[in-house]
């Protein structure tokens, strides 16, 4: 009973055969030396070599592996630099080569890694043989990974028990927390509204937090409670997949959804790499969306999903300034009182222990900052010196040479989270950040600081009543693809993780015992999970007359919810003063953002004329607004007329013109794997 990945979209040999897919979140590298054979490399059950070679494979139109070679990002990781060999245009269905699995999950976050870890530690258990792929889009392991929430442990508890004693990258206490409602020039101190015993923060998002510190204490001191980056766990994660054999591929972004002939999934397809912008392409290229393909909110009565927009900054601050673990959210100011939202400021990390090397890896003097291991790359195929090891991280053996990542000792986070069923559309969430961070009680914090990272995401916030059917003929829906936030405490990563842990559960017993995959469905009933999500589903939010950023009356879909611009009065932004507030191109070079420009556009209009001739003179061109990348502007032509030009190679990939577009028309599409932002530290 094999699992299918395949770059085909028809295949006579996959009728009988009962495929599964679970769609997640990001990944580790893997890959084939160069002078060998691609497909023998891509064909074996062992772990993926990538993360210790440094290539990367790429599949064609024509189904050819191509080696991508790397290049070192800034920050040590390695990055997609360049196709090496032919570059090819699509010409048959019956060129393009299928890989077989027994199990695919599409993305390698926090869901889709503990699915992975899941499934292999039942193989060791039951010392059965299937074999796992993970397919990702982001060019290396967390590169796509902008999270944060109060982490409660309990899921990694279950997945990982080791996990303190394995240098999981979990290491600032919570110190305190703060709940503010802002005005223009004043922040009003207010009780927190939420409890989360049993917690540890983890990083950004916006958090509605009550706790009192000796709470917080006790629960740190018992392990409980701990402050680290989720691109960095993920990373640490993939490490773990990878030693059970789990195999893992960056830079391939999953864009095709394949049936038999009985509409069972049975595989995906990945995008095309090596296409220019005249490539031809076939008109069904991408298939139908799962969700809709099985209605499978309509088979629970589900309502539809509603989202926030996140954007968020890394800053480095004075150290004099720093409060290790601080925890701080807000209502109000600069949002109006008909808008939800709220915004969140969290010191991160404290100085370490370790001593700071004076170089760094290719002899460079080093500033402030510790080093920390991300992940093995190398198998001692070279010679290489170290001039440094640091004391309280030192290289297990000699055979073993490690990534290392400076991350600053005095990080903080900060950023605005928006609901994008906001009215108004002359409101920028973008311009909004910039505004928050001049606030009188925000302002001194930042000032002689400097700004890391910037990165923004969508977050789904439907919470229970939008949970939908997660198993479909051929797989199931794990993580945030099925929307397991838990909206009042805003914590989803440890029930993302219990979803995909549940669900591999119920994928080994399809395989090994020919039970049905409806089991997790079952499991998931039966859980933790949906116990703390059908409690959130009774809590109703009255703070500040019900303007809590989180309300649990679920409206119009978001993009109904714009008002025509005649309803509303045009809103002036003061300009960027290059200090504290950031231009988009400023704040997009920052978020390592990158794309091929040469590759068919994966934002797509619908109507190519909706834009000029409804959504400009109708809502003043709101796309040009809520996406905080610039990738919408409407732009004179030779006629001096108005046009919208979409600069998708801007992308940071959070889909709010997908979720926020007032008639629908712009379908956001993966464009070739490895392309988007590079996170390092989000």
């Amino acid at each position: 009973m094999q699992r299918f990945l395949s770059t085909s979209s028809k295949s006579t040999s996959l009728k009988n055969q009962k495929q599964l897919h679970l769609p997640l979140v990001s990944s580790v590298s893997s890959a084939t030396p160069k002078g060998q054979s691609c497909s023998h490399y891509f064909n074996q059950k062992s772990p993926s070599l990538g993360s210790r070679l440094g290539f990367d494979r790429r599949v064609s139109r024509l189904g050819i592996f191509q080696i991508v070679e790397h290049e070192r990002n800034g920050n040590g990781f390695l990055r997609s630099k360049g196709l090496v060999g032919e570059i090819r245009n699509y010409s048959s269905e019956t060129d393009r080569e299928s890989l077989d699995y027994d199990v695919v999950i599409v993305g390698a976050g926090p869901a889709g890694l503990s699915a992975a870890i899941r499934f292999k530690q039942l193989c060791q258990e039951k010392n059965a043989d299937f074999s796992v792929c993970v397919v990702e889009k982001g060019a290396e392991v967390g590169a796509h990974i902008l999270s944060g929430n109060v982490f409660e442990p309990r899921a990694l508890n279950e997945l990982l028990p080791q996990w303190k004693d394995e240098e999981a990258p979990i290491n600032v206490p919570v110190s305190s927390d703060k709940f503010w409602f802002l005005t223009k020039n004043r922040a009003i101190s207010l009780p927190s509204p939420f409890d989360n015993k049993g917690t540890i923060l983890l990083g950004i998002s916006l958090i509605l937090v009550d706790h009192t510190w000796n709470t917080l204490k006790n629960e740190f001191d018992n392990g409980m409670l701990s402050a680290f980056l989720l691109s960095q766990l993920v990373r640490w994660m993939g490490v773990k997949a990878e030693e059970l054999g789990v195999e893992i591929y960056p830079g391939f972004a999953a864009s095709e959804i394949l049936y038999d002939e009985d509409n069972n999934v049975v595989g995906i397809g990945t995008n095309d790499m090596g296409v220019a912008k005249d490539g031809s392409r076939k008109e069904n290229f991408q298939c139908g969306k799962i969700m809709k393909e099985y209605k499978l909110r309509e088979k629970v009565q589900a309502q539809h999903q509603t989202y926030a927009l996140g954007i968020k900054e890394v800053w480095e601050i004075d150290e004099k300034k720093h409060e290790p673990g601080a925890v701080l959210h807000t209502l109000g100011w600069p949002l109006d009182s008909k808008t939800y939202g709220g915004s969140f400021l969290y010191h991160m990390k404290d100085r370490q222990r370790s001593e700071i090397p004076s170089v760094d890896l290719m002899g460079n003097p080093t500033c402030i900052g510790s080093w920390h291991p991300i992940f093995k790359i190398v198998e001692n195929p070279l010679s290489i010196s170290m001039d440094f090891e640091p004391k309280d991280c030192a290289f297990p053996n000699e055979q073993w040479l490690w990534e290392w990542l400076r991350i600053p000792d005095v990080m903080i986070s900060i950023g605005l989270v928006v609901a994008l069923n906001y009215h108004n559309p002359f409101l920028n969430p973008y311009e909004e950040f910039q505004k928050l961070k001049h606030h009188p009680s925000i302002k001194p914090l930042l000032e002689g600081g400097t700004v890391l990272h910037m990165g923004a995401r969508t977050l789904n916030e439907g919470g229970f009543q939008s949970v939908p059917y997660p198993v479909f003929p051929g797989g199931a829906i794990i993580g945030c693809s099925a929307g397991f936030l838990n909206v009042p405490k805003i914590k989803g990563t440890h029930t993302a993780m219990k979803s995909g842990m549940l669900a591999a559960e119920a994928t080994f017993g399809v395989l090994h015992e020919g039970s049905n995959m409806e089991a997790y469905w079952d499991a998931l009933r039966s859980s933790w999970v949906w116990e703390e999500l059908h409690r959130a589903r009774i809590t109703d939010l009255y703070v500040l007359k019900g303007k809590s950023p989180f309300t649990f009356k679920h409206g119009k879909p978001d993009h109904e919810a714009t008002n025509v611009a005649k309803l509303h009065s045009s809103i002036q932004y003061p300009k960027p003063d290059g200090v504290l507030s950031f231009d988009v191109p400023t704040s997009l070079h920052r978020s390592n953002t990158n794309h091929n420009h040469d590759q068919p556009a994966h934002l797509r209009l619908r109507d190519p004329h909706i834009p000029e001739t409804v959504n400009l003179p109708e809502y003043a061109g709101p796309e040009s607004r809520y996406c905080p990348a610039g990738v919408y502007e409407y732009v004179p032509n030779e006629k001096n007329q108005l046009k919208l030009q979409i600069n998708a190679q801007n992308c940071l990939h959070c889909k709010a013109c997908d979720i926020k577009d007032p008639k629908q028309n712009i379908e956001w599409t993966v464009p070739e794997g490895g392309g988007g932002p590079g996170y390092s530290v989000m």
